[in-house]
């Protein structure tokens, strides 16, 4: 999975497009009052005194930088002297995506916005941060398992004669006997805990608290959803060429943060998470703004995020904190 995304022809080395142009939807791509909600929640803990005034915040993973982008317009428009002392980073390992994230925020806010760059979180010198992720955790490596042993490929199937104890170890905790097993959340919690003294981390993702008893790993393809044992995919036509994800076990994700003394402040579904944070007083601001088509228009994208049956339940929200 990791040559798949992130190896020299992976998916993720080159720009793909989001949204109708790409092979899927995201938060970010169906409404700005994702970002905007996100901002919102930072005033909050400006105003709390958990995150100063001249905070870092860092958006991990930011494909086009869209989120971050939306992020800074709101806290542009609900407290604009704060762009005055706050500073803005994305962490991208692809040199050719920062390139896109540099026009972009050139394009959109000229030289008001001075975009930092890192390659990784140990890279960034900042006391005090706020770090944001949108669907980061679904697209960690993975192992596959099924009955004790790992998966690999060969001429275009996958077997699973490999063994693995550290997958193992996992999958005995999670009571897995099959499914995708991830790796590098413990070195990733790891990166972060040493890297910032004091920081909190929100990050949104699809999955459940409890590790899935099943396989979840499908290929996303043109708004298309293709299981991987497809027995009609074909792995050589799909490889890196196609997204490949999973559902996340936030169970994982928690006691990898935790190990390293980080907090688990809140765990909850994206749409309890969004309407907490403020989502329905922003659109009630807007409605007072603006015309009634416009406000009608950006209340149906916002539904689309917070109704149980589309977005609101499948995705979840986890946020940590240290120091």
């Amino acid at each position: 999975m990791n040559e798949w995304l992130y190896g020299e022809d992976g998916y993720y080395g080159t720009y793909r497009p989001i949204g109708k142009k790409g092979d899927f939807y995201t938060s970010v791509s169906t409404s700005k009052f994702f970002g905007g909600t996100i901002a919102k929640h930072i005033l909050v803990r400006i105003d709390e005194g958990f995150l100063a005034p001249d905070s870092l915040i860092c958006e991990i993973g930011a494909h086009h930088g869209y989120l971050l982008a939306d992020i800074i317009e709101f806290l542009f428009t609900l407290r604009p002297e704060l762009l005055r002392t706050l500073r803005f980073g994305i962490i991208e390992r692809f040199d050719a995506l920062q390139d896109h994230q540099k026009s972009y925020f050139s394009d959109s806010f000229g030289d008001v916005i001075r975009l930092e760059h890192y390659h990784d979180v140990s890279e960034i010198n900042a006391s005090n941060t706020f770090f944001i992720a949108n669907e980061i955790f679904d697209a960690f490596s993975c192992e596959l398992l099924y009955k004790d042993k790992i998966g690999r490929v060969e001429e275009g199937k996958i077997i699973f004669d490999q063994e693995s104890p550290e997958v193992l170890k996992h999958a005995k905790k999670y009571k897995k006997d099959r499914g995708e097993i991830a790796v590098g959340y413990e070195s990733f919690a790891k990166s972060m805990a040493q890297s910032i003294t004091k920081f909190e981390f929100m990050s949104f993702d699809y999955g459940e608290l409890a590790a899935r008893s099943d396989f979840s790993i499908r290929v996303y393809q043109d708004h298309k959803v293709i299981p991987l044992f497809d027995d009609d995919l074909l792995l050589d036509k799909v490889f890196g060429v196609t997204d490949i994800t999973y559902d996340v076990n936030f169970s994982h994700v928690k006691e990898a943060f935790e190990s390293e003394g980080m907090v688990c402040v809140q765990y909850a579904t994206q749409l309890v998470a969004l309407v907490e944070m403020g989502i329905l007083d922003l659109l009630a601001l807007l409605k007072e703004k603006v015309s009634d088509e416009i406000y009608i228009q950006e209340l149906e994208k916002v539904k689309i995020l917070i109704t149980p049956s589309l977005m609101g339940e499948r995705f979840k929200m986890i946020r940590f904190t240290q120091g």
